[in-house]
């Protein structure tokens, strides 16, 4: 299997060659790293929800030609031998006849041609909507792993570069807990300096270990999701300012229900709900087969000599077969399939509410994340200049140590709240082209 995974992702690394120098690798060194286009690729070729899809759609092919089987020819044949123990006998003429003989055996071969049935037109006329529908549930099926596979991605990366923060926090941290131990040792200060700095550092680490252990459970389940071998490592490649420009959405856009493929599945549901109208309507059709069959009759006293002589006979016939009162059957399934396509429509009206729902809600929260992004960036880089000040000053004797902690963690939670509001942000974004119907695939 790793073979094939390594073949897999060399051959990927040469269709997606979008790995540039300003991209970052998270992984073991020198191993090959997938990019998000290349992790999308790897699930629609490889993930368990798309096997499944693709199975179903055999089946459906499958089933259909079953049912349409029915045009073509049925032969069949059967064989029978009795021994017959007690003859019929009757009394004629004042003498008693026995009719038949001991041992009889027959060989029937059978072929029968449906010309007219109501039952084969349906299926062929319905044959293709069953199709279309096993299509548009994969197409529903890659829309659901495009995104899955993209927050899943998004959220390891950014978890990597929260987990970037926290190791240069924790570099930053252990030189000013060193200070304060030597100004401490040295009698400058007292011992709460030295104290107060393990304890940032001890929650730094606690911080930073948190993360590294929530990096394997999402990489478990992006490979999950991706179909990926679970005892194979995964590398991925990305762009931070790539991922910043991909955040940014077109709200202008104006919705199309017709665009969201749960719209398209409806309108199939709604045109085979009008074929199977007009297949109850067709209950008056008759029901006409031709047959032809060919008998080989034996008989004989003796069973070694049944098949001596044969006395075969043969069949051409034509069947007609048409309904003329059911009991009211065929204006109650006529009514019941109209109630169907009633409620198909009902069902189309408030699936177009709930697209435009999810299109208003998706959209108030894309910007409510996008203004929120925005304010935790300028934040953060506020943040950051006022930790260079503190610092100096802190340096310099002006400030004291606890200001330069609280600088410290201010810092340090506006840089992790930065990458938490880019993840949303990301995911809003990507909800939002779903509700549009605007993912590619």
């Amino acid at each position: 299997m790793s073979k094939y995974v390594l073949l897999y992702l060399v051959a990927g690394a040469l269709l997606f060659p979008n790995v540039s120098s300003g991209q970052e690798v998270m992984g073991k060194s020198g191993q090959l790293a997938l990019t998000l286009e290349q992790c999308i690729q790897y699930a629609l070729d490889h993930g368990p929800g798309m096997q499944q899809a693709f199975l179903d759609e055999k089946i459906g092919d499958r089933e259909i030609k079953s049912s349409l089987s029915g045009w073509y020819p049925q032969v069949s044949a059967n064989a029978s031998a009795n021994n017959n123990i007690k003859l019929q006998q009757q009394p004629i003429g004042g003498e008693l006849i026995t009719f038949g003989q001991k041992y009889n055996s027959g060989i029937l071969l059978q072929v029968d041609q449906q010309i007219i049935n109501r039952d084969q037109i349906f299926a062929g006329r319905t044959s293709k909507y069953i199709r279309k529908q096993y299509e548009q549930n994969i197409e529903n099926v890659e829309i659901a792993t495009v995104v899955d596979i993209s927050k899943a991605y998004y959220d390891i990366l950014l978890t990597f570069e929260q987990l970037k923060i926290l190791d240069e926090n924790l570099l930053r941290q252990e030189k000013q807990y060193n200070d304060a131990k030597s100004r401490f040792e040295s009698g400058l200060v007292d011992k709460t300096d030295y104290q107060r700095a393990a304890i940032t550092l001890s929650n730094i680490k606690s911080d930073q270990r948190r993360a590294k252990e929530s990096v394997h459970a999402k990489k478990a389940f992006l490979k999950q999701l991706m179909g990926y071998p679970s005892d194979e490592d995964i590398a991925l490649s990305y762009d931070y300012n790539k991922m910043e420009t991909e955040a940014l959405a077109d709200t202008s856009r104006n919705l199309r229900p017709e665009e969201r493929i749960e719209y398209r599945q409806i309108q199939t549901e709604e045109n085979l709900a009008q074929l199977n109208t007009g297949y109850q309507k067709w209950a008056y059709l008759p029901k006409i087969s031709a047959s032809y069959n060919y008998n080989w009759n034996y008989f004989n006293n003796s069973i070694s000599k049944l098949y001596a002589q044969s006395y075969p006979t043969s069949t051409l016939g034509l069947t007609l077969a048409f309904p003329i009162f059911q009991g009211g059957k065929r204006h109650q399934e006529i009514r019941i399939a109209e109630l169907q396509q009633e409620k198909i429509k009902v069902a189309k009206n408030d699936l177009e509410k709930q697209i435009n729902t999810e299109y208003q809600t998706a959209l108030a929260k894309y910007k409510s994340d996008l203004f929120e992004w925005k304010t935790i960036k300028s934040n953060m880089e506020l943040a950051e200049e006022v930790y260079d000040i503190i610092k100096l000053q802190y340096d310099e004797g002006i400030k004291a140590y606890v200001d330069l902690i609280v600088a410290e963690t201010e810092l340090r939670t506006a840089q992790l709240n930065h990458y938490n509001a880019m993840y949303n942000l990301l995911s809003s974004k990507i909800d939002l082209d779903r509700a549009l119907g605007n993912i590619e695939i």
